[in-house]
């Protein structure tokens, strides 16, 4: 009965957490792999990006729900994410057309237009802030729980509860939809093998008639979705507060390099990686551990490597270790 006490209290607070984390890191780095695959550069302005999709969609959520408009059990912001997907398709292809384009066509350096993204980075921050503010944000309304812990008591007779959040599911349910789409549309449709075909030989890709400028506007879509998807995500999951979103920016490299930058299978690889090293170094074991344990060995501290404020280094940590002795990463993405 210690056992599965133990093994529900690590569900409950280390493996669910951390898979739907990892679903967000996964579709956070997708779109920075392929930006770096296909635009071949490392933009910093992508947790930005998400968190200024996420303010429309929250904005577009706050409306809908002053108008009574609803999903009963789901969240409003369902409702919202086609819009907020559909404005930052815009923002990011404007800001393309304004900036990245005179760069692109100049074949400016790769370090250059990373230096491009970290202003873009600063101006969408600033524009952010200046909308919804700097406080957290809870947009999340519907039913909060699939399972609570006390049902899931009443239903095993165990001590230990558990409970599944319904921001949990939707995560894990969206990621796999989208992921599923990404790689059909990537593989099956005539643009997606386009772009793959642009991200292995450019010139070659031009020689066989691919037109570019197609291929980066399909390029930043994409890109605006999966950002405006991951960050809506995370902020039903936890809450939504702008710098939040910046500090997103380590684990989400460090997922993409991590997997291997420009592989979409090693994106989602990465995601869950860091997410789950990130939860099991900075939880607390003591609960799971005294479980398992006879009474007389219970430990008296909580059985913590690391407090939860430092997990963006357990990132930091995992990325130079990569850097370091696997720079292509596992799924031997593009050599940083």
């Amino acid at each position: 009965m210690d056992i599965l006490n133990a093994l529900t209290a690590f569900l409950n607070f280390v493996f669910i957490p951390a898979t739907a984390y990892g679903a967000q890191l996964a579709l956070g780095a997708l779109g920075v792999t392929l930006i770096y695959g296909i635009l071949r550069f490392s933009n910093f302005a992508h947790g930005d990006t998400m968190a200024l999709g996420t303010t429309v969609v929250i904005l577009m959520t706050w409306g809908l729900q002053a108008a009574g408009i609803g999903l009963g059990p789901l969240p409003t912001a369902l409702i919202a994410l086609p819009f907020g997907i559909a404005v930052m398709a815009g923002v990011v292809l404007a800001t393309d057309r304004m900036v990245y384009r005179f760069y692109r066509r100049k074949r400016a350096a790769p370090t250059i237009l990373v230096i491009v993204s970290l202003g873009v980075m600063f101006v969408m921050n600033g524009i952010t802030r200046f909308i919804i503010g700097v406080e957290d944000q809870v947009f999340a309304d519907g039913a909060r729980f699939v399972l609570t812990a006390r049902q899931f008591r009443d239903l095993t007779g165990l001590d230990e509860g558990l409970a599944i959040r319904t921001t949990q599911v939707i995560t894990l349910v969206t990621a796999v939809v989208v992921v599923g789409w990404l790689f059909w549309f990537l593989t099956r449709t005539r643009t997606g093998k386009s772009m793959r075909a642009f991200s292995d030989n450019e010139d070659l890709a031009l020689l066989s008639g691919i037109n570019p400028e197609r291929v980066v506007a399909v390029t930043w879509i994409i890109a605006a979705a999966l950002a405006t998807i991951a960050g809506v995500l995370y902020g039903l999951d936890k809450s939504f507060k702008p710098f939040t979103y910046f500090q997103l920016l380590l684990p989400i490299f460090a997922a993409a390099i991590v997997g291997g930058l420009g592989s979409p299978l090693g994106a989602i690889a990465g995601g869950f990686v860091i997410a789950f090293s990130e939860v099991m170094v900075t939880y607390a074991w003591k609960k799971v551990v005294t479980y398992l344990l006879p009474e007389s060995l219970a430990p008296e501290g909580l059985v913590q490597l690391m407090g939860t404020d430092y997990k963006f280094a357990v990132s930091f940590a995992i990325l130079i270790l990569v850097l370091l002795f696997l720079p292509t990463g596992l799924f031997k993405g593009k050599s940083v």
